[in-house]
């Protein structure tokens, strides 16, 4: 089984979200599917078939979050140190054009939300990110063109969790 690199942080939502979906979502289809039997013939019962399909779309939901868990290769940042940028690291940049500063935490692909400022470890920033240092000017290629950064700062620390319940 091939790992995915993620944070403490993407194990525990993944977590969360398995524990929604099977103690909350399925138990929720489960009763829709049972009213909707309770109207008599299935084979032209549209509310019936609609429930059976979206619990197909849920179970098909929690046996994919149970395979991400299952090969979740987990880092935790905080054992990192330096000026580096590696896997987890928060990374402050400056465009050298614009001068606008930007910060992005470098996360797995199942975490990445570039609206939270987490990119992908395989996107073309964090590709061009990884390796280097503090200072470091980084040539990013993207569909769009090149644009130039230089590395303001690189830090390494644990976001705040949501608290598991188990």
């Amino acid at each position: 089984m091939q790992r995915v690199p993620m944070t403490k942080g993407g194990l525990v939502r993944l977590k969360d979200e398995l524990r929604r979906l099977k103690s909350v979502e399925r138990p929720k289809i489960v009763k829709e599917i049972a009213e909707a039997r309770a109207h008599g013939d299935l084979s032209e019962n549209a509310e019936y078939h609609a429930a059976k399909e979206k619990q197909s779309h849920i179970e098909g939901r929690i046996a994919q979050v149970e395979h991400w868990i299952a090969s979740a290769e987990v880092i935790d940042v905080t054992k990192h140190a330096g000026d580096r940028v590696v896997f987890g690291a928060t990374v402050s940049l400056e465009d050298a054009e614009s001068g606008d500063q930007v910060t992005y935490r470098i996360v797995g692909e199942l975490e990445a939300d570039l609206k939270q400022g987490k990119i992908s470890v395989t996107s073309p920033i964090a590709r061009a990110l990884i390796g280097r240092s503090e200072g470091d000017t980084v040539v990013v290629r993207s569909p769009g063109g090149e644009k130039e950064y230089e590395i303001q700062s690189v830090a390494f620390v644990e976001e705040e969790l949501p608290t598991e319940s188990e």
